[in-house]
């Protein structure tokens, strides 16, 4: 019949991924924990909506399948005879009624001790992003009297350039005042003096013309009674 096709069918996927499971606990690539066709994509956290992102880095997928890899007789196994039955056609009640007792055949348990591992694992998920999450606030420099990592230290060191700034444009500004009131200064002591040369060249120029005005005067005459 095909349900019993079905049922074995998933019985024999089970099996493979436990060993696949083992595996990996021993160090096997992450390429031997790959979910089966059909899975929904673990949990990811919600992205920035500066930074969007459409697929989990593998690595933290490898994290959280690691969270969710248990003994072989947690509800993580069956959840892996759910989903490979589901891979099969089959869904609904009977799905979840058929993986359980191919599941309680395989590991004995009962429903509660079942949905208790289930919620061991909400749990440990739960635990797991706050972790993550005060971590990523410790990066941001959220976080009051934590060492500052290197968002931290960059917006510090932001936050000291941009003081260095203001001091350097009020500097600036100073600086500015400073340099049109010597160039006030310069430009006044510069019209003095060139009014001092004028006034002087005037009095030399004078002075020049009326000496040698008496000088030629006093050529003439004293040349005449002199003879």
């Amino acid at each position: 019949m095909e349900i019993f096709d079905t049922f074995a069918k998933a019985a024999k996927d089970f099996f493979v991924e436990s060993e696949e499971g083992e595996n990996a606990a021993q160090g096997q690539p992450a390429a031997a924990r790959t979910p089966l066709p059909g899975s929904p994509a673990p949990p990811t956290f919600q992205a920035s909506a500066a930074t969007p992102v459409v697929q989990a880095e593998q690595r933290h997928l490898d994290h959280i399948a690691g969270l969710l890899a248990g003994d072989g007789k947690d509800f993580g196994a069956y959840l892996k005879m759910v989903k490979s039955m589901a891979a099969a056609g089959m869904s609904g009640p009977l799905l979840y009624q058929t993986a359980y007792n191919a599941f309680s055949a395989v590991n004995g348990g009962s429903v509660p001790a079942l949905l208790a591992s289930a919620s061991q694992f909400e749990r440990a998920l739960v635990a797991d992003r706050e972790k993550v999450e005060t971590r990523h606030r410790e990066k941001m420099g959220e976080v009051p009297n934590a060492s500052p990592g290197p968002i931290g230290q960059l917006a510090a060191q932001e936050k000291q350039l941009a003081a260095d700034l203001a001091s350097l444009g009020q500097q600036l500004h100073a600086k500015q005042q400073e340099l049109l009131l010597t160039q006030q200064k310069l430009a006044e002591e510069r019209q003095k003096t060139q009014a001092a040369l004028s006034s002087y060249e005037l009095a030399q120029s004078a002075a020049m013309a009326d000496l040698q005005a008496h000088r030629r005067a006093a050529e003439t005459f004293l040349s005449v009674t002199g003879k």
